[in-house]
This record gives structure tokens, C-alpha cells and sequence, in this order.
């Protein structure tokens, strides 16, 4: 390769690795304020409207399958939002009471959901370890499907993420999970300089901070509950989500799980 030759692909690598980081974080700014996404076929493509009418027919000849056999895996995709959280609730007692039944967890459902999914609920996580939704809300494969980010933002992608689960896969609960003594709100409380990129996470928590300010009781605990509604409400300006709601087919709650006993419960 000649000396002029290599200069122009340099530059043209070099170009190419500064708009990818700058199109990152403009996505990150972007999608950490109060944004909703247009529809769901934005994020998917062209071939998702298709994919989604194929879907609704599935579902339909999955409500019939349900009717046939109520302990199936389709069954609980025509549960109601109601019942929906009923089941989550009745899973985390069972685990905070040391009585877990670990329900589908074995060879015969991976290959009864080895051809599709129909979760139950759609849940947006934190990323922390001590925090995972299949444990605590004892459900097993297909059940959940499970978005998890530090601090249970809804950025741009987990928004998109959580419109696939009820715009295409039908869920009919969206429950956004906060956690005791969380990490991310914590660093959006304390303030100051953070390594990485990991001031964008506190960048879309700290509206949920000033929102808590002042409020009785522990200022922690308060700014981790102000996030799970902060989030709520980032979500709910999904087109796609605000659909499903106003439809009756979802429901949408913020959460707060106790690190000590492992129970959750609902945030107003």
C-alpha cells in the first residue's frame, strides 16, 4: 500500500470512529429525556408490520391452544394485565417465603417454547446482580421478558425493547423494577465526576433526584422510588405503549425490591 494510500484510509477509519461515538451519545442524550419512540416498526424495520400480523394470528391460535389446555405455555398469553400481576406478585411471596416451585425450568419447556414466546410480563431491571426478576418473581423460561440496565433506565434502546414485548409479543404487564441501596441513583445523588460513560446513566436519573428533594424519609430510598415512576413515565410516552394502555390490553407499574427480604413491592 502506497503512503497516500494509507493516509485516506486512515482518515476514513478515523472519521468513521468519531461518528460512531458521536452518534452514541447523542442517543444516549436523546433517549434519557422524557422521548417516546414512534412506533415499533421504526425499531424493527421494514419487515416488522408483517412480522406482527403473522404474530396476532399465532396469538390467536395460541388463545384457542389455551382454552384446550390451561397449564400450557400459551395459556398465560391470555392472561388478563390483572392476572398477570397477580401471578409476578404470588411468584416473589413464594420466593420471600422460601417456598419456590421453579416452574418451567426443565427440557420439556425449552422445547415447548423453542418455536416462540408469549411472556407474561415484561420487565424493565437493574442491572445490578443481586436483582434478577426469574429468581425473585419465581418464573422459569419464557416466562419474563427481561430488559436490565443500571439504574432500570428507559433509554431509547430498552424503550424499543419493551415496545417488542408489547407491540409484537403481546405482553400484558410492564413492571419497571427499582432496588434498594441502588448504585447508579446513588452516584446521581452524591454528584461529581464519574470514569467512562457512565454519567450518561446518572444523566437520566437525575431529574428523578431533584423530583425527590425535600421529601420525609430516607433520601435514597425516595430517589430510587422518584426514578421507578420517572421511568414509568418515560415509557408510557411510547406510542406503542400508550396504545396498549388506553386499549386495556396493558398495565404498567413501577416496583421497589427489598435487598434484605427479597420482597416487592408496588410504587404509587
Amino acid at each position: 500500500m502506497s503512503k497516500n494510500a494509507f493516509v485516506v484510509q486512515d482518515t476514513i477509519m478515523r472519521k468513521s470512529s468519531d461518528q460512531q461515538r458521536f452518534s452514541r451519545r447523542n442517543l444516549l442524550q436523546f433517549g434519557a429525556g422524557l422521548v417516546g419512540t414512534g412506533s415499533v416498526t421504526a425499531w424493527l424495520g421494514t419487515g416488522a408490520l408483517a412480522q406482527a400480523v403473522e404474530h396476532r394470528s399465532s396469538r390467536t391460535k395460541q388463545a384457542q391452544a389455551a382454552k384446550a389446555d390451561p397449564g400450557s405455555a400459551h395459556s398465560q398469553g391470555a392472561l388478563t394485565p390483572d392476572q398477570a400481576l397477580a401471578k409476578l406478585m404470588e411468584g416473589n411471596q413464594r420466593f420471600v417465603e422460601s417456598k419456590r416451585l421453579n416452574p418451567n425450568q426443565d427440557a420439556a419447556r425449552l422445547a415447548e417454547v423453542a418455536s416462540g414466546q408469549a411472556p407474561f410480563a415484561a420487565i424493565l431491571s437493574c442491572a445490578d446482580s443481586r436483582v434478577v426478576p426469574e429468581i425473585v418473581f419465581d418464573q422459569g423460561i419464557g416466562d419474563l421478558f427481561v430488559v436490565r440496565v443500571a439504574g432500570n433506565i428507559a433509554i431509547t434502546e430498552d424503550i424499543a425493547s419493551e415496545e417488542y414485548a408489547v407491540g409484537v409479543l403481546g405482553t400484558p404487564l410492564l413492571v419497571v423494577l427499582g432496588h434498594e441501596r441502588c448504585g447508579a441513583v446513588a452516584a446521581a445523588l452524591e454528584g461529581g465526576e464519574l470514569p467512562g460513560v457512565i454519567e450518561s446513566l446518572v444523566f437520566a436519573i437525575r431529574p428523578a433526584v431533584q423530583a425527590s428533594e425535600g421529601k420525609s424519609g430516607d433520601r435514597l430510598t425516595n430517589a430510587i422510588k422518584s426514578n421507578v415512576s420517572l421511568q414509568v413515565q418515560r415509557l408510557q410516552n411510547s406510542s406503542v405503549i400508550a396504545s396498549a394502555l388506553q386499549e386495556g390490553k396493558l398495565k404498567i407499574v413501577g416496583a421497589y425490591y427489598d435487598l434484605n427480604t427479597g420482597e416487592i413491592s408496588l410504587v404509587d
